[in-house]
């Protein structure tokens, strides 16, 4: 009932690991599947290791989450022996991060190649990484072209482009990924950057001062985005942002979306969240005469 084929892998329920969460170690992605997600993203991959922002790097807020991580990690070359003989019993997508079409490339060759990945996400919209994503002018549609065709150059395996919700025409960046060979879009990533300001400190909570907004305050924001996609590309929609429950899943799957990742849910609702959200999905789907997830996808247009 809840599996879905997403760019010819097999899901067996929709619910996905977003990137930067428990993505560390085939021990922790494999720890996710074992608490009931469909499919795994790694945390995203660099080409020299980062030891990204300083603490504090996540807070909460009334309305949500807020990161300033910085894509820490410990470089492709100590990623290829963590994520070497990679046998999870589900689909795994590895993520990888340049600051230019050319990096890209040379990890898709370099990282990617090298493992058994299910499909290679590429994440365009960082909004808190000098260098990266939107601070890099990643979020362009020239740009996202230029990037996903260096990437489809160099692999046979699904694209998924990451794009952010920043973005006024979402759907003319989602046009220049399919056009330059991508098989889905990911939408989306943080919002903002924004900040919290701890009044008796006077200063930023963050050490970088601003973050990425995550949480329930951008599921609204994603699914606007999902809608708007969903009616400019051909290809599937990996819904993000704010999914803390069945509800929140469906919203997105009727916005357009084929699957849905899970990130900040985690916190709220524990790592069995993706069973959690999973069986809310069927009691939905069963209470309103549904029998396969394709049957709700696209259905508020």
């Amino acid at each position: 009932m809840l599996s879905v084929n997403l760019c010819g892998i097999r899901l067996e329920n929709l619910t996905i690991l977003a990137s930067g969460i428990m993505g560390l170690s085939k021990a922790s992605l494999d720890y996710v599947i074992k608490n009931g997600a469909g499919a795994v993203t790694i945390k995203s991959v660099s080409t020299n290791p980062r030891k990204g922002h300083s603490n504090p790097i996540i807070i909460t807020f009334e309305a949500g989450m807020m990161n300033a991580v910085g894509y820490s990690n410990p470089g492709y070359k100590e990623a290829l022996k963590e994520f070497k003989n990679m046998k999870l019993s589900a689909p795994v997508i590895g993520s990888i991060v340049g600051q230019d079409a050319e990096e890209f490339a040379f990890l898709t060759e370099n990282f990617i190649e090298k493992l058994d990945f299910d499909a290679v996400e590429i994440p365009l919209s960082c909004p808190h990484t000098p260098g990266y994503g939107t601070l890099a002018g990643h979020g362009t549609p020239e740009a996202t072209y230029e990037i996903t065709k260096a990437v489809r150059e160099k692999t046979k395996l699904p694209i998924f482009v990451k794009v952010s919700p920043n973005i006024a025409a979402i759907g003319a960046v989602a046009k220049a990924a399919e056009k330059a060979g991508a098989n889905a879009i990911t939408a989306v990533n943080t919002m903002g950057p924004g900040m919290v300001i701890n009044p008796e400190t006077t200063q930023p909570v963050l050490d970088f001062k601003m973050g990425g907004i995550s949480g329930p305050a951008l599921k609204p924001v994603a699914v606007r985005c999902i809608y708007d996609i969903y009616k400019s590309v051909k290809i599937p929609i990996i819904g993000v942002g704010g999914v803390t429950t069945g509800r929140d899943a469906i919203e997105m799957i009727m916005a357009g979306a084929t699957a849905v990742g899970v990130g900040s849910a985690i916190y709220y609702r524990g790592i069995d969240v993706f069973e959690k959200i999973s069986n809310e999905i069927k009691e939905f789907m069963l209470a309103n005469n549904y029998k396969e997830v394709k049957e709700m996808i696209g259905l508020a247009h």
